[in-house]
């Protein structure tokens, strides 16, 4: 019996027999990996909780013939505590889960840089501190950065023009120029460019200086994007509600007052 350890986020669960499951984990030097973690469905079991997506945690676990088994865990980082409760945050949140287990095609294959995103990600969901729209836009494009799926974006995606230019086209890969630019290619406000620079470079005083408009656009071009390169749509991506709570809150208050 081999044992090993590592720490790890759980993307995903599935049950398995009466009383296992299979967990889904990308971790810190072995990539992604499945593991049985037996007996964690019972009411008994040590460590149910800590094996639930969201959780970041230390877990040793030994060489099986086909699946690996977990013997011990440890949390680090209770994320799902401070996520679930919020619609917002959970939906986008599972998108980050969800992209990461998708890039993370390999079992097995280290993917540091991946790990990194994706706990940075969930912490800063968690801490509340951001808007999550922006926080999953930012992970996004850094994610398809991983995977050499970067838009173009202070370049013309065909000619390498340097920009900024006012059209911007998916299967072009980004922004392109007037003469590379093809017919039906979105022309997003400058204010758009300058948000996506923002969030893929961690300028976060640009991100969050800018309007709900243009945090829709952009996220309209970031969903069109990693869609196009991923060739079929996130399961969890439609259901995040991109509306900031404050929008919600200021519609609720025109509306008391237009009653009274």
């Amino acid at each position: 019996m081999s044992l090993y350890r590592d720490t790890a986020v759980v993307l995903r669960v599935q049950k398995l027999g009466e009383a296992d499951r299979i967990i889904t984990m990308l971790t810190r030097r072995g990539g992604k990996v499945r593991a049985v973690a037996k007996g964690v469905r019972r009411t008994s079991s040590r460590f149910g909780a800590r094996l639930e997506p969201f959780c970041h945690v230390d877990v040793q676990l030994y060489t099986g013939r086909t699946l690996d088994v977990i013997t011990q865990v440890q949390t680090l980082d209770a994320f799902g505590v401070h996520i679930v409760d919020d619609y917002q945050r959970y939906t986008s949140a599972c998108a980050v889960l969800e992209t990461a287990d998708r890039l993370a095609a390999e079992e097995g294959e280290p993917v540091l840089r991946m790990y990194l995103l994706v706990t940075g990600a969930l912490r800063a969901l968690a801490g509340r501190e951001r808007d999550a729209s922006l926080v999953l836009d930012a992970f996004l494009l850094r994610a398809m950065s991983y995977a050499g799926w970067a838009p173009a974006l202070s370049e013309c995606a065909r000619c390498a023009c340097a920009g900024p230019h006012a059209a911007f086209n998916v299967p072009a890969g980004g922004a392109v120029c007037a003469e590379c630019r093809p017919a039906g290619s979105a022309r997003p406000s400058p204010h758009t460019m300058t948000l996506l620079e923002a969030l893929l470079h961690g300028d976060w005083d640009a991100a969050e200086a800018t309007t709900r408009p243009v945090r829709r656009e952009a996220s309209g071009l970031v969903a069109a994007h990693l869609q196009w390169h991923l060739e079929r749509q996130l399961r969890s991506l439609p259901l995040v509600e991109r509306v900031v709570p404050d929008l919600i809150r200021e519609r609720a208050a025109d509306l008391e007052e237009q009653q009274s």
